[in-house]
């Protein structure tokens, strides 16, 4: 079922994607408010939000009429919980020139989207564009990638803060942290899936994210992929905050989906193990 504010098959210079699952209400509205907002900076004549919601059994959406008065969206819903890749490809046939993949966690700075927009037009190379992150308090968050291996996966996810002390500067060149700094920074390895902003024919030519990935390790995935035939660049000047989360700390069944995630994504890029 689609609930939708602009129906017809229009093209559009930019659409956003946001995947929800029983979501938190005022998380999701301050992630629509910051988006409504950016919007607001850029120059795009035509754009389109998609909700995908993932919660079964459909959901009430009047706390989010507000917040979307006035902005092109549809919410789609009455798929169930396919897993986040699976439901952001049910918009794949009809992304804009541009498309963002963004998590329902995200705040944006008003001019993310402009600067965004104007680098991509700046530089036709470019097919996935990465931002500079912080967590709420402030701090820097390193959503650039090096190639992992199972070793730094199981540090980062799931070891004590103590050990993870000891492996610091293993762990800062996983992060990228002697690369990612206040300049632009092109071709790193693998971009996070909290904020993806594609060119459009890019993402239509990977057909989307994997769907054997229900959740976690897709951006891995999508990342690899796209640097075979596109550059990706991270824009420090795109900036955004992201509340993000911590597998290990959301109970056995996120930690089961990371071990199987996991495992799929090293077989499918050959066991490149270090």
């Amino acid at each position: 079922m689609v609930e939708s504010a602009s129906p017809g098959a229009e093209t559009h210079e930019i659409t956003i994607a946001i995947v929800v699952f029983k979501p938190d209400q005022q998380t999701v509205l301050r992630t629509i408010q910051s988006l409504r907002q950016a919007l607001q900076f850029t120059d795009a004549k035509t754009a389109k939000i998609f909700l995908i919601d993932n919660t079964p059994d459909g959901a009430n959406y009047d706390w989010l009429s507000e917040s979307l008065a006035g902005l092109p969206f549809e919410i789609i819903h009455g798929q169930g919980n396919v897993g986040f890749g699976r439901a952001n490809n049910i918009v794949v046939d009809v992304v804009g020139k541009y498309h963002l993949v963004l998590n329902p966690d995200v705040e944006m700075e008003p001019d993310a989207l402009a600067t965004a927009l104007a680098f991509m037009d700046d530089h036709k190379d470019c097919g996935l564009l990465t931002p500079q992150a912080f967590n709420p308090d402030g701090s820097r968050q390193y959503l650039c990638k090096r190639y992992p291996n199972v070793f730094d996966l199981l540090l980062r996810g799931f070891a004590p803060c103590g050990v993870k002390q000891l492996f610091a500067t293993r762990l800062d060149l996983y992060e990228m942290r002697d690369q990612i700094g206040d300049v632009v920074f092109w071709d790193p390895p693998i971009a996070s899936g909290c904020f993806m902003f594609f060119r459009g024919d890019v993402f239509k030519k990977l057909g989307g994210f994997d769907p054997r990935y229900f959740l976690y390790f897709e951006d891995f995935d999508i990342s690899l992929r796209a640097a075979k035939f596109a550059r990706i660049a991270y824009v420090p000047k795109v900036r955004i905050v992201h509340e993000g989360g911590n597998a290990s700390r959301k109970g056995w069944w996120h930690i089961w989906q990371l071990a199987r995630s996991a495992r799929v994504f090293f077989w499918a890029h050959l066991l490149k193990l270090s």
